[in-house]
């Protein structure tokens, strides 16, 4: 067992999958806060919807959660989306104070009001949120940032309401950061040790341990200008 930490769940926020920019890309980003208990499955909290199933949401996305301390940081750098660069704006579920990428390592589980999660992948950045913040770089800026945000799955089915904690409960790999991760994905990109040692890890989400071993196979980066770049047709 690790050393025990919490923290408080400012908002949970959940919502339907609309229109999105004036294209009307289907998008469940902007999620609203919720009050009282929401019920919270394997495929995530009831009610709450993707509007790319592919890419978005399922068993190793089913809660997405954003360090509200980021948006901040956010807001002195582009000061002109102030407005949008508030809680809630990156399409978290979870708001949540005191707790960035270098908190949670792959493979945490932790205790979220009566149910159980584990820290399943961090966030990859992708061409909505250009259009979200009406920022043509804003992927990439997030993605050379470190502040993506990160995965749960569900451990065990519960009840989670905003107010409650998050309280870690196990840490098996606490030389995963997600902090790290960004680092070796986005940066240190050919780094063959760490990625060997990144694809021996149980647990790994089938999309990423596909990356990891692509990289290694072919000594080249993905290619991700289908991620971040909007679509032009």
């Amino acid at each position: 067992m690790t050393t025990r930490l919490q923290w408080h769940v400012e908002e949970l926020r959940c919502g339907p999958a609309v229109p999105l920019g004036p294209r009307g890309y289907p998008s469940g980003i902007d999620k609203q806060p919720v009050s009282g208990p929401l019920h919270l499955s394997v495929a995530g909290f009831e009610g709450d919807q993707q509007g790319d199933t592919v890419n978005h949401g399922g068993p190793d996305k089913a809660v997405h959660i954003y360090a509200r301390d980021h948006y901040a940081a956010w807001r002195r750098e582009l000061p002109h989306r102030a407005a949008s660069l508030v809680p809630g704006g990156f399409g978290e579920n979870l708001v949540v104070p005191g707790i960035d990428e270098t908190a949670p390592c792959l493979g945490d589980r932790m205790r979220l009001g009566s149910a159980i999660v584990e820290v399943s992948q961090g966030r990859q950045p992708c061409w909505k949120l250009s259009v979200r913040f009406n920022q043509t770089d804003m992927p990439r800026r997030v993605q050379d940032s470190g502040r993506t945000g990160w995965y749960f799955r569900v451990l065990e089915e519960g009840e989670v309401e905003a107010g409650c904690m998050l309280t870690l409960l196990d840490r098996p790999h606490p030389a995963w950061t997600i902090a790290r991760i960004n680092r070796l994905f986005y940066h240190d990109t050919l780094n063959i040790a760490a990625l060997r040692e990144l694809s021996a890890l149980p647990g790994l989400t089938p999309s990423w341990r596909r990356l990891v071993e692509n990289r290694l196979s072919r000594l080249a980066v993905e290619d991700w200008r289908r991620r971040l770049d909007i679509p032009q047709s």
